[in-house]
């Protein structure tokens, strides 16, 4: 339907928790939908990157997520659970903040359980990236930055400046 505006970090509404998906909400809210998609796609052609989008990122404070690797999914107040004990590090990036890598860490499996727009309820065991970008996108639903996850003061690095960071492969975004 329409590329909206993505927030930007510092943006206040980036740090309010979202209200929950009422069943009476979920047909109006499809034109969100088409919008989290055109944005997504938009944000993929100009920086290479993006597989997922949370609503506060365009102003929608409802817990819904829109994902698209090989398929688009939309998350309706998913929730994780069996958050696994085994963590990793990872150079995270964030459509609110393009230009900024912010080292954090994640657990390495979890469990989403959500319902899709027609009020099918799934859950799905995740694991590693998978894992990481639905704890990313639901901290979004939380009012959670990753800013905010960094694992030390020098977790930040500008994407430009990529070529300084010498990583193992699995710690890059």
């Amino acid at each position: 339907m329409a590329v909206r505006e993505i927030l930007r970090l510092g943006n206040p509404r980036l740090y309010e928790p979202c209200a929950p998906v009422t069943s009476g909400e979920r047909e109006a809210l499809r034109a969100v939908v088409a919008d989290l998609h055109d944005t997504l796609m938009d944000f993929r052609a100009r920086y290479g990157a993006g597989r997922a989008i949370a609503a506060p990122q365009i102003g929608v404070m409802k817990r819904l997520v829109y994902m698209h690797i090989d398929a688009p999914v939309v998350f309706v107040n998913p929730v994780l659970d069996r958050l696994s004990d085994e963590t990793f590090e990872l150079w995270d990036d964030c459509m609110s903040f393009p230009e900024l890598l912010v080292r954090v860490r994640r657990h390495r499996r979890c469990r989403v359980t959500f319902l899709d727009l027609e009020g099918r309820e799934h859950a799905w065991d995740l694991e590693d990236d998978l894992a990481e970008l639905l704890q990313h996108e639901c901290d979004h639903l939380d009012g959670v930055l990753a800013v905010a996850r960094a694992v030390d003061a020098q977790a930040f690095a500008l994407r430009t400046e990529w070529r300084f960071l010498t990583l193992p492969e699995r710690l890059r975004p």
